[in-house]
């Protein structure tokens, strides 16, 4: 049985940090804004998780590949990650400890009928729907989130717990190197401006080896590790043998005799699509 984490004597969310974002609140859906660079990450993000996820099942549905996934978006901010996940035919929850960024993100999804219902948002962080949620998601989703949580190993404890035996983690994040020092703050935040200044501190940086030592504590195996690189000439993303700058993590969740797997979340749903063709494949 797994030990339950009080979400009221700790919290993994930094009030200094929700005031950074606080600023930037209705301004995730702007894609020449603050947030350009995470609209462009879908573009390698989002066939990440979806061809990862495919590769463990032989179960998939043309145009919703994803149906029948539960996805949990961790400090989804305006929806930017949820919405192509659903459209992939995901049933997403979206959850951010920003009140302000939740109601964006609601408004968001409302204009498009599919998305309204397989989408659902929570102004919440990631320990106080522990108790309500455990073991329910077959994925967890945390882009570009945990260089801003203020205690990582209860982060990750809590995506354990709320993850099902043998679900995924996908991270996102920015190491800590000299590299990403220049480049994530420097020239990012201070010359090109492409992110607001002072929206990372580069102490809370998180190397790969830390990330995976972490993970693997807290009973996940880490299958993939990739670089990223963002050029901010083209405003478009790339993979990379390196990973001094950004990089991509997934993670597996050890399994348990007897629990449902992703195959078969994929493949429950098999009988419940006659058509295929309502979803828009990223």
């Amino acid at each position: 049985t797994a030990k339950r984490l009080s979400s009221t004597s700790h919290s993994s969310v930094d009030s200094k940090e929700m005031k950074k974002f606080q600023l930037f609140a209705d301004k995730w859906w702007d894609e020449e804004g603050e947030y350009s660079a995470l609209h462009s990450m879908n573009d390698i993000r989002v066939p990440f998780i979806r061809d990862t996820l495919l590769s463990m099942s032989s179960n998939y549905h043309l145009g919703n590949p994803l149906s029948g996934v539960k996805i949990l978006d961790v400090g989804c901010g305006g929806g930017l990650l949820s919405e192509p996940l659903g459209r992939l035919g995901a049933s997403v929850t979206g959850i951010d400890p920003l009140e302000d960024n939740i109601r964006t993100a609601d408004q968001h999804k409302s204009f498009d009928p599919v998305l309204a219902k397989r989408i659902q948002y929570k102004t919440s962080s990631l320990e106080e729907i522990v108790e309500e949620s455990m073991e329910t998601f077959d994925v967890i989703v945390a882009s570009e989130v945990v260089e801003h949580v203020a205690d990582l190993e209860m982060f990750i404890k809590c995506c354990s717990q709320v993850l099902k035996p043998e679900g995924s983690l996908f991270i996102t994040t920015i190491n800590r190197t000299q590299l990403s020092y220049v480049l994530g703050i420097v020239v990012a935040e201070k010359i090109i401006g492409i992110v607001p200044e002072g929206t990372h501190e580069w102490e809370k940086f998180v190397t790969p080896e830390e990330l995976e030592r972490l993970l693997e504590s807290n009973g996940f195996s880490v299958k993939t590790v990739n670089g990223m690189l963002y050029n901010p000439l083209s405003g478009s993303w790339s993979w990379m043998g390196s990973t001094s700058v950004n990089y991509a993590m997934h993670a597996v969740k050890s399994g348990a005799r007897g629990q449902p797997s992703l195959t078969n979340a994929l493949s429950e749903v098999e009988s419940e699509q006659p058509s295929a063709t309502s979803g828009t494949a990223v």
